[in-house]
């Protein structure tokens, strides 16, 4: 399963930093994970808190391979939270969780060190 660009791809075209400021990625705590079993490839529903400005956003995210629902929560994480919303199936999917794929093309996914503020922006 190829999700996207993996490690054998050329570095993706130059652009300016004002396009690179115009994707918001912030960190938040999931909350809730829950299996999505009407998915056409395996994933999970995860509820993420952001903070009091933007709230709880829903994801569709593809991490069954090395995350259950219960080791999920609790867990910070990196997501777009201004891509349009995306319908996926019955679930609507708010923001994008995101990752890197490891040898087999697994998301692993993508969180700070350390703790920060659930609604920090990634600068």
């Amino acid at each position: 399963m190829h999700l996207g660009p993996d490690i054998s791809d050329p570095a993706a075209p130059a652009i300016s930093f004002d396009q690179f400021l115009a994707v918001d990625i912030r960190i938040g705590t999931i909350v809730k994970a829950e299996p999505f079993p009407e998915a056409r490839k395996p994933a999970y529903k995860l509820s993420i808190d952001f903070g009091p400005t933007l709230g709880t956003k829903r994801s569709s995210a593809q991490i069954t391979t090395h995350y259950t629902p219960e080791e999920l929560v609790g867990r910070q994480v990196a997501a777009v939270v201004n891509f349009p919303p995306r319908q996926i199936g019955k679930f609507m999917s708010e923001v994008l969780t995101v990752g890197f794929p490891d040898q087999n093309c697994a998301v692993v996914l993508f969180s700070p060190d350390r703790p920060v503020p659930n609604g920090a922006r990634l600068f």
